[in-house]
Parts: structure tokens; sequence; C-alpha cells
């Protein structure tokens, strides 16, 4: 059975439900024109100031993700990648940008072969693939925007330029890369001067990095594709022994894609098509409609299992069949079919216990390093954008002089030739990057909404939407509430707030269960939802990182 639309009145929390918080932390952020969500307050308040001036949802989008680049920069930035879901009010129609960039003309198996290498490293010049972040925001601002670039980037060299204050987050998370940063001399120099990392209050100036945005600013996204940048990230990683050439950057093109879609309880879910995992989202919902959640009631040790369960079969597709789609036959409508959802659901049904633990198999993302953000502008236009470095500091190398991090997707390829993701030139990696909209049936927006994590974040997106149109919560207390992530590993971290009975419940069905402290382990995840009947802006932020929202 399923629910019926949340009203106004069913958008509140079910008092008996355990939060990991006892009670709501935030305030209900919520306004009648316009929302803006990110993983910062500045850069959510850059995205308000863009729409309060006329600027519109991409505009807002891009803004932010620039200012991203520069006040979470071991997260993301413009030596990354990063993923767009676009809907346009005017036609109902929602547009997928796929950011991501493609391995290197030398990035081959006889060239790790060669090098005695038996996997893609997960750090170092040869885990860096193209990055596809600036292409990404010039493209979205070309076809949808009503700024220029140069406009979009300028509170991001603002920043970079004058500082900004270091936040008790970005110092723990500096100080948690420390040996990472000191082995790069670049990295060092920036965020370690003089051997220390950098201390809460100070302002972070990174002046490279701010004359790179202006050139970028200046010649347009092809500076750093084609242009003196494109010549300067080459000639560091040809001496670093990296994979990219000129020809890999000068060929660098972002995808308009169509988004694939999931029937969840009443409402249409759009998520990102392969290279992402957003096909693993979209199974985990299809599997989970064939349930009756809300009776089993909220993070009880059924409704655990069974989520739980669910997703442990939907990654053993994904780590089976995720690829680019350009180069392997990716099996989606199989794997979105009713037929399919239904074999997933009676497995679950049928283990009321869960295998014991496998061998430890490493995560892909660990707790993600990535940033993601929502807008819904005057008109109804939302984006909902994430973007990212992969791990903490990418590959850990800084190009000399530009203030440029270069991420490690390329660490993704694997090297088997059996499997459908080994590495070959102009290849996209698998993504975990995954950001998501939900949509009424008569194609109008409900909601937009995602979530850092990396394997986490189809766990995490399922968890929040549940809470909303399986348990009635209003978006803050979604974000807020208690959340698992469940390994492949067979390990299951669990957020205090939940019941110990239920927890012994799952140790007895086998559950490896710790709990943890909230963090970044469980996500970061944010929402903006558009009220059916008044269509109010509600937002969630989560405090578990940085993030922030502003609505009026």
């Amino acid at each position: 059975m399923h629910r019926s639309l949340p009203t106004l009145a069913a958008l509140s929390l079910v008092v008996a439900t355990p939060l990991s918080l006892a009670a709501q932390n935030r305030p209900t952020v919520a306004g009648t024109e316009a929302a803006v969500v990110s993983d910062h307050p500045l850069a959510t308040a850059a995205g308000a100031d863009v729409l309060k001036r006329g600027g519109n949802a991409v505009d807002a989008a891009i803004t932010m993700a620039a200012v991203l680049a520069v006040v979470r920069p071991h997260m993301n930035g413009v030596g990354g990648d990063a993923f767009m879901l676009m809907y346009d009010a005017r036609d109902r129609k929602t547009h997928a940008l796929n950011g991501s960039g493609r391995a290197g003309s030398k990035a081959t198996p006889a060239t790790f072969a060669d090098r005695k290498l038996t996997s893609v490293p997960s750090s170092g010049p040869m885990s860096v693939s193209v990055p596809g972040a600036v292409a990404a925001w010039s493209d979205a601002l070309q076809r949808f925007g009503s700024i220029t670039l140069a406009a979009a980037l300028a509170p991001a060299i603002r920043y970079a330029e004058q500082g900004f204050p270091v936040s008790e987050r970005l110092a723990a998370d500096f100080a948690e890369e420390a040996a990472k940063v000191s082995r790069d001399p670049e990295l060092a120099r920036i965020f370690m001067p003089g051997g220390r990392t950098t201390e809460v209050g100070t302002l972070l100036k990174q002046p490279e990095l701010a004359a790179t945005l202006r050139a970028i600013a200046k010649g347009g996204s092809t500076e750093l594709y084609r242009g003196a940048l494109a010549k300067k990230i080459v000639a560091f990683l040809e001496t670093e022994g990296g994979l990219l050439t000129t020809a890999d950057l000068a060929g660098h093109s972002s995808t308009w894609q169509e988004p694939i879609s999931q029937a969840y309880r009443g409402f249409q879910v759009l998520a990102f098509p392969p290279n992402t995992q957003g096909v693993t989202l979209l199974q985990q919902l299809g599997a989970g409609a064939l349930f009756d959640l809300a009776p089993l009631g909220h993070n009880s040790e059924a409704y655990l299992h069974t989520l739980v369960g669910i997703s442990t079969l939907t990654y053993e597709d994904r780590d089976r069949y995720i690829a680019d789609p350009a180069f392997a036959q990716v099996p989606v409508a199989r794997l979105l079919s009713p037929e399919h959802a239904r074999i997933i659901a009676d497995s679950v049904r049928r283990n009321a216990r869960v295998v014991a633990p496998s061998p430890e198999r490493p995560s892909r993302d660990g707790n993600g390093d990535t940033v993601y953000l929502c807008v819904v502008d005057r008109n109804g236009n939302a984006v909902s954008y994430i973007q990212s470095l992969f791990a903490s500091f990418g590959s850990g190398r800084m190009v000399p002089g530009t203030g440029i991090t270069l991420h490690n997707r390329g660490s993704l390829y694997s090297l088997d030739p059996a499997h459908p993701n080994i590495v070959a030139p102009g290849k996209r990696p698998f993504h975990t990057l995954s950001p998501a909209m939900v949509l009424h049936p008569d194609g109008s927006l409900y909601m937009a909404l995602g979530s850092p994590g990396g394997d986490g974040q189809p766990q995490t997106l399922v968890q929040m939407l549940n809470n909303v149109v399986v348990f009635g919560m209003t978006p803050q207390r979604a974000v807020e509430s208690a959340r698992f992530r469940a390994y492949q590993n067979g390990r299951l971290s669990i957020e205090p707030g939940v019941a110990d009975s239920v927890l012994a419940g799952l140790r007895s069905r086998g559950h490896a269960v710790t709990v943890r402290p909230p963090g970044a382990e469980f996500g970061g995840s944010q929402m903006i939802l558009v009220h059916p009947v008044s269509r109010a802006r509600i937002t969630g932020a989560d405090a578990r990182r940085e993030a922030y929202a502003i609505a009026w």
C-alpha cells in the first residue's frame, strides 16, 4: 500500500521517531519565491545574491559551484568533475549534463603493466583523468544561464584572492589529511604554511587559484582545455609520469543526456544514467516500492534490514555492470525492470538473516570528498548539482603555480580485461556522483535532492526520500534523522538514536553493526521540496557537513 501525497499537515515528524539529534537542530528554512542550499554558507549566500539580482537557477548553481571550489578546496574544484540535473519549468523537462572527464590517451592496460602495476593507483599522477567541471560550468551557462561565466566566477575569485575564515570543520579536514598534503610541495605551501595545518578563524588565501579563475573568466573554459593552463597541466603530468596529453584536454566535451527514471510511491524519481551509479539509486527505489514500509516503522529492525538487503544486492549489480556506455553494454533497462525489482525484493524477503560478512573490500569513495547544491528559482526552475575531486585533495597533486588540485577519478578504472570498466583512452570512469530530482505525475517539480558520500549516496538518498514520502517528515527533519550506511564487506554503521533493541535485532540477523557518531560517513544531504499546494520552497540542510540554506 502506498501512502498518498503528504499534505502540509502531514509534513511533520512523527514525535516518537528517534533521531540522531534529539530534536530538530535547525529551524525549517522556507520561502515563497526561491531557495538555495549548498555545502557552505558562503556559497549559499553567493547563490542567493545571484537570484535576488535577477539570475536564474543555473546562474546561481554555477556561481555556488565556483565558490565551493574555493571554500571546500580539498573536496572539489577546477581539477575535478561535475554532474547537473536542470529542471526547466517552462516545458517541465529535465536535462542532464555529464561533466565528467575521460581517460588520457596513454591510459591503456599495457601502460600499467609496463610499470608493474596490477591496479590503477589510488592517488598520484596516474590516477588523473581529464577534469570536466569547468567545461560543465561553461556549457550549463551557455545553454540555460542568463549571466556570463565571468560574472559567475566573480565571488569565487574574491574569496580566493581576499581569503575566507577557516571553520572548525575545514581545519579538522585539513588536519586529517596532513600527511597527504605534506607530500606535495604546492599543497603544503598553501594549506600547511610553515608545516602546520591552518587554524580556525585564520583567512585562507589562494592567490594562484584566484589567477586561474581570472584566466578562465577572461578566456572561457577553453583556457583550461586549450590555453596556457592546459599546457601547464600537461607539462606537470608529463614530468610526473601522468597519462594526459594536450590533445586529451583539447578534445574534452561535456555531454547532454536524458535522465533515467523510476516510479516510486506516486512520484517519478530522476537520476543520472551510467557512467554514474544513478541506476543503483533507482534500483533500490524500485525494489523498495514492493514493500509496505510505513507499518514497519521508521528505523525499525525490519525496516533497516530490508533497506540494507536491497542495497547489498543492487551494489552487486553496480559493481558488475556500470561503466561508460560508449564503451560497454550496460543493461539499464533490465536493471530497472519490474521483473528485476521483484527478484531483489523476493531475495530480501527470503533472507531473514544476512550472509556472514565477506572479506574486506575497499570502498570506492570512502566518505565521499564531494560537494552538493540545489536551487529552485522564482520561476520554478531547479538545479540538482554535484562536483568532486573524488578523494580528499584528489590525486594529492597540485599543478605548480595554478592552485589546481587534480582529481583522482581515474583510480576507479579496472585493469581486469573482463570488466566493462577496464581502462581505455577516451573512456569515462565509473562515477559515484548521483544527484536526483523528484517529479509529480504531471511532470511538475516536487523535490531536488542529493548528498556527498561516495558509495553511500544511493543509500542516503533512499533514506531521505522515504523520510518524506513514507514517514511524512519535513525536509529538515528528514535530513537530520539518524541514518545507516551499509558496506559491501558486511559492515553496517548506524548513527546514535536508533533503539538498542533494534541494534540487537540487527546483530541477531547477522549484521556487523557499529554505532558511529553523526558525520561525513553518513553523507551530507540537502533538499529543496516544493510544496504541492502552497508552492513554498522548503529546505533541508545537513549539519553533518557545513550545509546551509537560504529561502525567501
